[in-house]
């Protein structure tokens, strides 16, 4: 396990290492909102100890626990994408087969980053992606469009250019064009991210399975989030590139 920090969005990102096989495919993990690796970590163990290379990040002011440089203030979802295309750039070299992993604004940045490079991404796992954001974006604006400097969502304040940047662009235009392999998983209680938004994804992403876990909520407990890693761990494998 090692702690390193790569170049991105407003300066340093922050995320750990782990890397049990120079020939296993790379899974990079990405956490929601508000977020940092620490949420994802169990994800990544699980990973690395069945083989795969893993790298767990905080977004650059991607919340109030992150190790990377940046505040909330100055982060949205084009920031964020822009960090995790920072992170593949740093591997791509060393790992040639990359994985993407994410959960809620994670899994949304994660499919909005494979569907702009999808030659570089073999595949994506997400839990319940927060496709949502970009229609609470929209509740946030003035009657003549703008934003406000600052709003209160989530407990946390955040800028303009979240809620700018959340609406400069369609999601599922976006994602329509990737054409590897994903895995949607996503709770049937999740009142934070409405499972219909993943309903729809599933049927925009030219190759997707959504999996819905029954009574789950925003985020996986007990045996229904070790079954969403076993589910993964074999998706990866099943894609890994064959020897």
């Amino acid at each position: 396990m090692e702690e390193l920090y790569i170049p991105a969005s407003m300066g340093k990102l922050f995320g750990i290492f782990q890397n049990p096989s120079e020939s296993a495919p790379l899974i990079i993990l990405s956490h929601g909102f508000n977020g940092c690796h620490l949420g994802n970590q169990d994800f990544a163990d699980f990973f690395s100890a069945h083989g795969f290379n893993t790298f767990c990040l905080d977004f650059c002011g991607g919340g109030n626990n992150s190790k990377s440089d940046g505040t909330l203030l100055d982060m949205s979802v084009l920031t964020e994408a822009e960090d995790l295309n920072a992170v593949i750039d740093y591997f791509l070299p060393r790992f040639p087969t990359i994985f993407l992993w994410g959960a809620s604004q994670g899994g949304f940045i994660s499919s909005y980053v494979a569907a702009h490079r999808p030659r570089d991404v073999r595949a994506l796992a997400i839990e319940f992606p927060a496709y949502v954001l970009q229609d609470d974006a929209k509740k946030r604006a003035n009657p003549d469009g703008t934003f406000p400097e600052v709003f209160l969502g989530m407990n946390t304040t955040i800028g303009r250019k979240y809620n700018t940047d959340a609406v400069s662009f369609d999601i599922y235009d976006v994602i329509s064009g990737y054409t590897g392999d994903v895995l949607i998983q996503h709770g049937d209680q999740d009142a934070l991210v409405p499972l219909r938004y993943s309903q729809r994804a599933a049927e925009v992403f030219p190759s997707a399975e959504l999996v819905v876990l029954p009574g789950q909520g925003h985020g996986f407990r007990g045996e229904y989030r070790v079954q969403a890693m076993e589910r993964e761990l074999a998706f990866f494998r099943q894609r890994c590139p064959k020897s």
